[in-house]
C-alpha cells in the first residue's frame, strides 16, 4: 500500500509504521508499536552475543634454558588454552648472551610444535622481534579432504 495510507492506518490504530527490511524491493514495513519493536531486537542481539565465541590470543613465555619438566608444565597449559579455542602466543626470550644463541630458541619452539602436533595449528612461523622470537598456535587441525578413492571404497563396501 502507499505510504500515506500506511501512515493513516497506523496513527488510527496508536501503533507505529516500522521500516523492516530497507534493502527490499520495496521496502517491508510494519504497523507495529516501535518501542516493542526496539525490545525484540535488543533481546535477540544479546542472544546472538552469548552464543558467539571470542577467541583470544594468549601469552606463553619461554626462556632457552627452560628445564624438560618446566617445558612439559607449560605444554600442558597451552593445549589447555587451545583446547577453549583461544590461540596461544609462545615466546621466548633472550636475555644478555643468550641473544647470540637464537637456534636454541628456535630449536625449542620446534619441540613445541612437534609436541603439539595433533592439537595445534602452526598460524605464524617463527618470527623474532627484538629479543624475542615468537610463534602463533590455533586450536584444531585444518581440515582435509579424503581422496576420492578411499571414499568412493567406503560407498562400494557399503
Amino acid at each position: 500500500m502507499p505510504t500515506a495510507q500506511a501512515l493513516e492506518v497506523a496513527r488510527k490504530s496508536m501503533v507505529d509504521l516500522v521500516e523492516v527490511a530497507p534493502t527490499a524491493v520495496p521496502p517491508v514495513c510494519r504497523i507495529i508499536d516501535y518501542g516493542k519493536f526496539r525490545y525484540e531486537q535488543t533481546k535477540k542481539e544479546k542472544v546472538a552475543r552469548k552464543s558467539q565465541k571470542v577467541s583470544e590470543l594468549r601469552e606463553i613465555r619461554l626462556r632457552p634454558k627452560i628445564g624438560d619438566h618446566d617445558l612439559e608444565f607449560k605444554v600442558k597449559a597451552i593445549k589447555n588454552f587451545l583446547t577453549d579455542g583461544d590461540k596461544v602466543r609462545v615466546t621466548v626470550m633472550f636475555r644478555g648472551r643468550e641473544i647470540s644463541h637464537a637456534d636454541l630458541g628456535w630449536k625449542l619452539l620446534q619441540k613445541v610444535i612437534q609436541t603439539l602436533e595433533g592439537a595445534a595449528v602452526l598460524e605464524r612461523p617463527a618470527l623474532m622481534e627484538g629479543r624475542r622470537m615468537f610463534i602463533i598456535l590455533a586450536p584444531g587441525l585444518p581440515q582435509k579432504s579424503k581422496p576420492k578413492e578411499a571414499q568412493d571404497a567406503k560407498v562400494k563396501n557399503a
